[in-house]
């Protein structure tokens, strides 16, 4: 749930609510103030890629459940305090920094060769419904500019996208710069549309000034009743209803056009 109501009655929270505040067990990521990294945190470390929620976990409980699981094994007591550091180091370098900058949008590096389908997030994605489960989408252009496309439900489009554009790039004419879907809450999302396959960086991003928002400060700043989110990195957003969520794109593409 998102509902600030239900949250505020949690134990502890994470992924969502817009607070980090660890006395208070709040782990979300997605605030625009939002910057920390294991380094910053734990200055003595060197990983300096932005946190997602997991990393906050990590970073916060990664050393207690390691030295639970450490009471399983026959060690000495006098190196279990410095296994149990090597293995909190060594995680986190080769597992839970990966799904920190996969879930903050960062890339591996600049001009990737070939694009990872086997990440953990790929292999997770793996249990959604499949697109061509019994409603499949149809594409529906929704916008005179041509820069919207409509779902009517929620399937691995990219890939065709960009596959669809290539084929037709002399006919198309112009290149899409938003997609909505309805997600799994019935509410709607608006995506901005990546440079190409590989890339996290996006033909046209959610306007800076709405990018960490949510909710009522988010519709106050966009003048759009029933926002819900707008990813820190500004590449994709949600509002409870598809009208709000095509007013959200039609908005950014006159704020990115004016800009």
């Amino acid at each position: 749930t998102r509902d600030p109501k239900i949250l505020a009655e949690c134990d502890t929270v994470v992924d969502v609510g817009g607070i980090f505040n660890a006395e208070q067990r709040r782990f979300d990521h997605h605030q625009k103030s939002f910057t920390e990294t294991f380094h910053s945190l734990q200055p003595d470390k060197p990983w300096i890629i932005k946190l997602s929620s997991a990393g906050l976990i990590y970073v916060h409980y990664g050393r207690e459940i390691i030295k639970e699981l450490l009471k399983k094994e026959t060690i000495d007591d006098n190196i279990k305090d410095h296994l149990t550091e090597i293995l909190f180091n060594k995680l986190y370098e080769t597992f839970v920094e990966e799904i920190d900058a996969i879930d903050n949008g960062i890339d591996i590096g600049e001009n990737m060769k070939y694009k990872i389908h086997t990440n953990l997030s790929t292999r997770v994605g793996y249990f959604n419904p499949a697109w061509n489960d019994p409603n499949p989408a149809e594409k529906e252009e929704i916008d005179p500019s041509g820069s919207i496309l409509v779902l009517n439900s929620t399937f691995p489009w990219r890939d065709h996208l960009f596959d669809i554009e290539q084929e037709q790039k002399d006919i198309l004419g112009v290149t899409i710069k938003y997609v909505l879907y309805p997600d799994a809450n019935k509410t709607w999302r608006l995506q901005a549309v990546p440079l190409n396959k590989k890339s996290f960086e996006n033909r046209l991003s959610l306007p800076k000034q709405w990018q960490g928002l949510r909710d009522d400060e988010l519709s106050t700043k966009s003048d759009i009743p029933g926002c819900i989110f707008v990813h820190a990195s500004g590449f994709i957003g949600g509002n409870a209803t598809y009208d709000g969520a095509l007013a959200m794109a039609r908005r950014s593409l006159q704020l990115g056009n004016t800009q």
